[in-house]
């Protein structure tokens, strides 16, 4: 941070020569950066997938100290800060005070003070943001006039201060060597850092030697406690509020870090003062907590699905409990696997896990009905389950790895894709081998423990089933035979719908990932160059006033002074 300075003036003296040093820092992807008119500089760095960040961290760091004789002394002074976070925060915590109780400047130093430091220090928080963050300070409003006619300049009051207003060690009285017979030591205090604006007006900004005259803070300028800045505010409804952004560390869970933070701010808000309340209105957390709640729903209805269906063909209870079966032995060794892989129960492998209910069952299914036919052919329960796995195992243990085959190599897709659908596509594959396993093994067992030799159904829906069944094979049988008699035919029209999808996949769209609705949206509102502060609030003012009357909108909030596509500070934007 350079105080003061303008975006030019930091992209030149600070900006420029930290890009250089850090450009080519190993496993760099590419780097942005942003110089704003409040003295900011920010510079992401972005590096390849799966690159250790706490080794580009110091890196990075090792990268800025090399740079730091290259940067203006107070901007060393202030220091540089490397961050590992995500580029999105995860929530936004709001801090009101309905009631007007407590100002906006107050209402951002209880943030600064109480608030943002135990935030940061949670399990998964990458860094805390304010936004409209207006923390208490000493403003000292020079009087030029004033200045001109005594001959000072704005510099000598800068230096007044910065010499007055410091911090010393005054040391000891009684401290050895001392005179003999001294039987007391003590610690001196000396006035140091100045706190109030009476102290501030006190400070002698020239003092004439010759006739013993002064010239203090008070006499040339206007002292009083105000903010550190005025360049942004920020409105949850008409409320005034103070905005701390939650960015998330990577690789921590978003769930339990939300959790985390709505746990330590009911643990603070016990000591907030009365008047200030804290609300979460912004949070990704619901919809990652909404989808897997709809995945788990889905989990269950498929397995439903799955047993009526297997019933439903079977028709025997012997004969349908033991592909049930396979579904929660290979679901449990599936997640005990997941859990010493490191994996999370996230979206993706849910969904991996929904799709392995329909595929674990199918092995046994072949094996149980396998069994079945042997027990028609006269077979004792053992002896046919003997020749059904001799039959059954090589087939099993091949479409097993076939389906292996086709979900493994997603794992290793390089890349964002390939981090995306790691779980999903081990999870299917880590199933599918289980099932495979439990086909071979306890599936047999099962059966040549519980199946019988029975008779036709005497169920009279099962009887109208099969019967509804056994034509619509026939008409099947009879289907195929006709298009063998015309095969070239069907060969050339399946040479034209092969032809016809690769068309029809050129026209379609093409995303990383779907748009999907979060509960949330936002306007971005761009003034002209060099718009004011004021006029920018204005404008936001009542666009939240028209969003607020539309229909099925909950709550509206805005911050001024915020470029949101840039993360630069604007006075003439919005969000």
């Amino acid at each position: 941070h350079y105080p003061g300075a303008s975006a030019q003036v930091v992209a030149d003296t600070v900006t420029t020569p930290l890009e250089q040093q850090i450009n080519g820092v190993q496993g760099m992807t590419y780097m942005s950066s942003t110089s704003s008119n409040d003295g900011s500089s920010t510079i992401t760095i972005t590096f390849d997938v799966g690159y250790p960040l706490s080794t580009a961290a110091v890196d990075v760091q090792n990268r800025v100290s090399q740079a730091a004789s290259s940067l203006p002394a107070i901007v060393n002074q202030g220091g540089v800060t490397i961050k590992k976070q995500n580029p999105n925060f995860v929530l936004i915590v709001d801090l009101t005070s309905p009631d007007g109780s407590v100002d906006p400047v107050a209402l951002s130093n209880l943030a600064y003070l109480q608030v943002v430091d135990p935030l940061k220090r949670l399990a998964g928080v990458g860094d805390v943001q304010i936004f409209g963050e207006r923390r208490y300070s000493m403003r000292v409003w020079l009087d030029p006039d004033k200045l001109a006619n005594l001959g000072i300049t704005a510099v000598d009051v800068q230096n007044a201060i910065a010499e007055q207003n410091v911090q010393v060690a005054a040391g000891k009285i009684g401290q050895s060597p001392a005179p003999a017979g001294t039987a007391f030591e003590m610690q001196v205090n000396a006035v140091g850092r100045l706190s109030d604006p009476k102290e501030f007006g006190d400070i002698v900004v020239r003092a004439n030697s010759q006739n013993g005259s002064l010239v203090r803070l008070r006499d040339v300028a206007r002292i009083e406690l105000g903010a550190l800045q005025y360049s942004s505010s920020a409105f949850f409804g008409k409320d005034p509020t103070v905005v701390l952004a939650v960015y998330q560390m990577p690789g921590s869970n978003a769930l339990d870090l939300q959790q985390r933070v709505k746990d330590k701010m009911q643990e603070l808000s016990q000591r907030f003062p009365k008047g200030v309340h804290y609300a979460m209105h912004y949070d990704t957390t619901r919809f990652v907590s909404a989808s897997m709640h709809d995945v788990l729903i889905t989990l269950g209805e498929a397995l439903v699905l799955v047993v009526a269906v297997v019933f439903i063909f079977l028709q025997s209870w012997r004969t349908t409990i033991i592909p049930t079966i396979a579904i929660p032995v290979s679901l449990i060794a599936t997640l005990a696997i997941m859990y010493m892989l490191g994996f999370s129960l996230n979206m993706l492998s849910l969904l991996g896990m929904v799709l392995a209910i329909g595929l674990v069952v199918d092995d046994a299914i072949v094996v149980v009905e396998n069994v079945e036919r042997q027990l028609e052919a006269g077979l004792k329960p053992l002896a046919a389950t003997r020749a059904a796995m001799a039959e059954v195992t090589g087939p099993i243990i091949a479409t097993t790895a076939v389906l292996m085959a086709v979900f493994i190599p997603v794992a290793f897709i390089p890349g964002v894709s390939g981090r995306l659908y790691n779980q999903f596509a081990l999870t299917v594959a880590i199933s599918v081998g289980i099932s495979a396993f439990n086909s071979l093994t306890l599936s047999p067992a099962l059966s040549a423990a519980f199946l019988r030799h029975r008779g036709e159904t005497q169920f009279v829906l099962f009887r109208w089933f099969n019967a509804g069944f056994d034509w619509l094979s026939h008409a099947y049988a009879h289907g195929v035979r006709i298009l063998i008699r015309l095969r070239w035919i069907m060969l050339g029209l399946f040479a034209a719908g092969l032809v016809a999808t690769y068309f029809v996949w050129q026209k379609l769209p093409s995303t990383f990932l779907p748009v999907e609705d979060q509960g949330y949206f936002f306007v971005v509102i761009q003034l002209p160059d060099g718009a004011s502060l004021e006029r920018t609030d204005a404008v936001a003012q009542k666009a939240r006033d028209i969003l607020q009357n539309t229909p099925g909108v909950d709550i509206v909030g805005s911050i001024s002074g915020l470029n949101f596509l840039t993360s630069a500070a604007q006075s003439n934007s919005a969000v």
